[in-house]
């Protein structure tokens, strides 16, 4: 590669995900008003935010910036990271018994250009008790998640039946698409 690869994201989840994939990259996030604009369809926020991100995040020359934003969408509701135990909850119970869609819009940018997608994922929910989504929160904090959940975690293994898409894009970054757009730029 010709570029030196950076994240622009602190997650967790990003950051193992391309350590997976062997990539090596640099982390350099900066913080932004994740607000989208009042009007804007809920399937483009990601997209939106994933390229804000990347614009907010300085770059030299021989950079390539990834910067990604992950939403669950339920009913044209946007679900986000949960503020407090309640809001955990709240969220939890909307998607129990649901199928709700994980999008996850990626930003690749170097000085020269940069290009910008989405990834939908179908993500089916059982229909979860008080008492399981009260140990999930007790245990695993949920709190720096989209959706109020992680499907590499507890609730994934016994609370979600069936996904339609990709995987690791309910992780917070679609690889195989991210790696094909990389070969592409």
């Amino acid at each position: 590669m010709k570029h030196t690869l950076v994240l622009a994201s602190r997650s967790p989840r990003r950051i193992e995900l391309l350590k997976t994939a062997g990539l090596t990259f640099n982390v350099r996030a900066s913080d932004i008003d994740e607000t989208p604009p009042a009007e804007m369809p809920a399937k483009k926020v990601p997209a939106y935010l994933a390229k804000e991100k990347a614009k907010a995040t300085t770059i030299a020359k021989k950079e390539m910036i990834i910067a990604a934003d992950t939403i669950v969408v339920l009913n044209n509701t946007i679900f986000g990271k949960p503020k407090d135990m309640a809001d955990a909850k709240r969220i939890l119970n909307n998607l129990s018994d649901n199928m709700h869609t994980v999008i996850t819009g990626v930003c690749i940018m170097t000085t020269e250009k940069n290009i910008t997608f989405s990834e939908q994922t179908k993500v089916f929910f059982r229909k979860l008790t008080d008492a399981e989504i009260d140990h999930y929160i007790k245990k695993y904090k949920p709190f720096d998640k989209a959706g109020a959940y992680a499907i590499q975690e507890w609730i994934g293994l016994t609370g979600i039946y069936r996904i339609e898409g990709d995987y690791f894009n309910v992780m917070g970054l679609p690889m195989c698409r991210l790696i094909e757009e990389m070969n592409k730029f």
